[in-house]
């Protein structure tokens, strides 16, 4: 309401981009893929213009739907050249073509895979394709951005799981060399260009590319079978992980924004530790989470990911991860000394909700952080579903 916007109106459209969510992750067939991308994407097209007294707001709809449309004709190109080597598009007859007598194209299935992979990182926000994301992140409305910032990160990484394991396990060689070089690209430049934001949603935002950067450095391994459970269990806890931190995140930055859009400044969080206790606590949890930094749910998500990217032969990868995770500390704790060591009169909009929100969100990220091993196993026990 603080934004001119009823409930009512998210709420439909939210559902939509859910269900595609939700259909992306269990799609066997690279058409109904591309299904769930455009049912998960169009209404976030148009919620990212709900704020309609900000031009910013119709900006970022406009950025979104042309650059979301470009992403979805890749992956529908991928998927017919994958037609044309295969001359199947459900995943099961792609594995039985490539494993069959007759030879298939492989170059015309490579290419296939190939774009489907730039298609996904388009959603993933992956470095270089990334340039949409913080123009939208800050122009949608707070609560719109902590959705997408989670639900489309979410869906292209499950996609990319389901599709290249299940299907292009055979292209590997030839894919493990691009999708290092993007993880790679994603985390530094994520992470270097964060340190420069003065605008909490444009530092939040780059921060999501870089932790899609995380993702694919777990999914570099995809095509190795003895790691492959660990590949899709440490990225599903890592979801988990990053999902409960970010809406934790915006809900503090929800609370912090007035109805004009004011008060995303990190200057305008000066003094929140002091006057708001908890939700400058919480908001340290967040940060810490984000960072790395025992004991938080953040930590152990890392932690998996850093290990499994080894164990698949890409130390060197773990590595730049761990390096970048080194430079995020400087911007999250940035974030920490603004709103305890620094003096000044915040205003917070304190809603029943909202403050449930922060709270259960920051509680899940400590509480659940003594418990990494059940929760790791479950995850990883989710690879029995790909096939």
């Amino acid at each position: 309401k603080r934004m001119g916007i009823e409930k009512g109106e998210y709420y439909p459209l939210m559902m939509f981009s859910l269900s595609g969510m939700v259909l992306m992750g269990f799609a066997s067939d690279l058409i109904v893929v591309f299904l769930a991308l455009e049912l998960l994407s169009i209404p976030l097209y148009i919620l990212s213009g709900f704020a309609r007294s900000r031009p910013d707001s119709e900006e970022a709809a406009l950025k979104y739907f042309l650059l979301g449309a470009f992403s979805s004709g890749f992956v529908l190109y991928g998927s017919a050249l994958v037609f044309g080597a295969t001359a199947h598009t459900d995943l099961s007859g792609i594995v039985a073509a490539v494993n069959g007598a007759s030879p298939v194209n492989t170059p015309l299935l490579l290419g296939g895979a190939a774009l489907i992979l730039v298609g996904m990182a388009f959603k993933m926000a992956a470095v270089p394709f990334h340039n949409w994301a913080p123009d939208v992140y800050q122009g949608a409305p707070t609560s719109v951005t902590a959705f997408m910032a989670v639900g489309a990160k979410a869906a292209g990484i499950a996609a990319l799981l389901r599709v290249f394991i299940t299907a292009f396990p055979s292209l590997a060689p030839n894919l493990s060399v691009v999708i290092w070089g993007i993880s790679a690209l994603t985390m530094i430049v994520g992470n270097v260009v964060a340190i420069a934001q003065s605008n909490i949603k444009r530092m939040l935002a780059y921060s999501s590319i870089a932790h899609g950067g995380y993702l694919l450095m777990a999914f570099v391994a995809y095509g190795q079978g003895q790691v492959v459970s660990n590949t899709v269990g440490s990225v599903l806890f890592y979801l988990v992980a990053y999902a409960v931190t970010s809406f934790g995140a915006w809900a503090v930055v929800s609370a912090v924004e007035s109805s004009e859009g004011v008060g995303l400044a990190l200057n305008d969080y000066a003094g929140i530790g002091r006057k708001y206790p908890i939700l400058g606590i919480a908001m340290t949890v967040f940060m810490l989470s984000f960072a790395g930094v025992p004991p938080t749910l953040g930590f152990w998500g890392k932690f998996y990911l850093f290990r499994t990217a080894v164990e698949g032969g890409y130390a060197s990868l773990a590595l730049i991860g761990l390096l970048t995770s080194l430079v995020s500390v400087y911007y999250y704790l940035r974030v920490v000394v603004v709103m305890f060591m620094r003096e000044g009169e915040p205003k917070v909009n304190q809603e029943p909700w909202l403050d449930l929100t922060v709270v259960a969100a920051a509680l899940a990220v400590v509480v659940l952080s003594l418990v990494p091993g059940p929760l790791f196993d479950w995850a990883a026990q989710a690879v029995l579903k790909l096939f």
